[in-house]
């Protein structure tokens, strides 16, 4: 910098260059320019750190010997396994991660079933004799193994392992914005591997499943009032859609949790009831899903014309040969086989729909495909699904308490008889011995009498 000129430049900053001045600057404005270049230079020296650090993709991170596994631990539940210290550095703090030896084999099998090649290195191999529990050795060595097999696939110069959501997912890495392999592999959902492995976490699940099952079905709704355009009904069949599939996707990791919730393989095992009952919530869900699926893949009815209800269709069908009018659904279908408006918001809702109602009009009667839906009660009408759960609750510990006080008056019952049956016995016995005591002065008298014949 020459402060004469006033003309400022660094070496190593070409940006920071300044067009010289012809006249001479004050003292004190050159050493506002040598201050404000000196910061400057200092700014652009961090951005360059930084830029060297964010540049490179996440995994880059976690690449070569930085990438260790120096400690191990017990895990503190009923029944213990070793947990693997993984140390991830980044540029503010090391993060730590605890995984076990089971989580190595998910992500194994991950990686060879995403990249289509296995890792690089091997797994150490699963021990059938001897536990790492108990056995300082054999948990040094596989944590040997365990640590060569994780640097290995980090510092291996192919990058496809590295490129998977399974190896993202298992180091907790994000998702990398200046690369768009990593962002478009990042959305591949790992199913390889339950992440559902806590009974908090399965109910947290459950309910965004039912919150999915609900959009679905109130945007089916909405695609099918009559005031829709053909744009916001197809809005709707798409919102429909994907929550249709985000439910499929949520049942199939329950599924998958319950499995391991059964097994207890998390260290946290569920009862035999509570498994059935949550096998039984999937399985209504599943059926909701299904339901709301086959009405969602039925004809979608045009703008305005959804309304018109089954007579309406019915004459339009005698006048065009067999086939409804355009009002009635896209394109034109037989009145026979379609699902009009009022079907489907009937099976939404449950009510019975216009067809139904017509053909009951008709013949007097409507036919029935099984026993017939059990009709409202005074004290289910006006509580929700968790109302009814509750008061299904109650019903059945007052049940359980009547059979308890019926138990105890039927053990008294059995204390009577037992005591009946021993008062008999002990009569029938003084029977008995009244019945010697007869026979006995019975034939003393017969000897009497003979006496007393041969007195005379």
């Amino acid at each position: 910098m020459d402060c004469s000129t006033g003309s400022t430049e660094v070496d190593d900053v070409k940006v920071l260059r300044t067009p010289s001045i012809k006249t001479s600057l004050p003292s004190q404005t050159c050493l506002t320019t040598v201050r404000s270049a000196i910061a400057q230079r200092q700014l652009l020296e961090q951005l360059r750190f930084l830029q060297r650090k964010i540049g490179t993709t996440p995994l880059a991170m976690s690449q070569g010997p930085d990438l260790t596994i120096p400690t191990t631990s017990l895990s503190e539940t009923s029944k213990p396994y070793t947990l693997y210290h993984i140390h991830l550095p980044h540029p503010l703090r090391t993060l730590v991660l605890q995984k076990r030896y089971s989580d190595f084999l998910d992500l194994h099998s991950s990686l060879s079933t995403q990249a289509g090649t296995p890792p690089p290195a091997p797994l150490p191999p699963k021990t059938w004799f001897g536990s790492t529990v108990s056995s300082p050795t054999l948990t040094e060595s596989r944590r040997r193994g365990l640590e060569i097999y994780l640097q290995a696939i980090a510092t291996s110069p192919d990058s496809q392992w590295r490129s998977t959501s399974a190896w993202q997912s298992f180091l907790s890495l994000p998702s990398n914005p200046f690369s768009t392999s990593l962002t478009s592999s990042s959305t591949v959902p790992t199913t390889n591997r339950p992440t559902i492995r806590t009974s908090a976490h399965w109910l947290d699940a459950h309910t965004t499943l039912k919150t999915q099952l609900r959009d679905a079905r109130q945007a089916i709704a909405r695609r099918e009032q009559r005031e829709t355009s053909v744009a916001a009904a197809h809005e709707a069949s798409a919102e429909a859609k994907k929550a249709l599939v985000r439910a499929g996707t949520l049942i199939a990791e329950l599924e998958r949790g319950l499995r391991t919730l059964q097994e207890g393989d998390s260290g946290e095992k569920l009862a035999e009831g509570e498994v059935r009952r949550r096998r039984d919530m999937l399985s209504g869900a599943r059926k909701e899903r299904e339901a709301l699926e086959s009405v969602l893949s039925s004809t979608m009815p045009r703008a305005g014309g959804g309304g018109g209800g089954g007579g309406g269709m019915g004459a339009a069908a005698k006048e065009n040969g067999g086939v409804s009018s355009p009002g009635g659904a896209v394109g034109g279908v037989k009145s026979s086989g379609a699902a009009t408006a009022a079907d489907k918001s009937a099976l939404l809702s449950g009510a019975p729909s216009q067809h139904q109602q017509g053909g009951a009009g008709r013949g007097g009667r409507r036919r029935v495909l099984g026993a017939a839906p059990v009709p409202e009660t005074v004290q289910t009408r006006e509580l929700d699904n968790e109302g009814v759960l509750q008061l299904q609750q109650q019903i059945m510990s007052q049940q359980d308490e009547d059979v308890v006080d019926l138990a105890k008056v039927v053990r008294r019952m059995r204390e009577m008889g037992v005591q009946i049956n021993d008062e008999l016995d002990v009569q029938k016995a003084m029977l008995d011995m009244v019945d010697e005591d007869v026979e006995r002065v019975d034939g003393k008298i017969k000897i009497a009498k003979k006496r007393v014949g041969e007195i005379k």
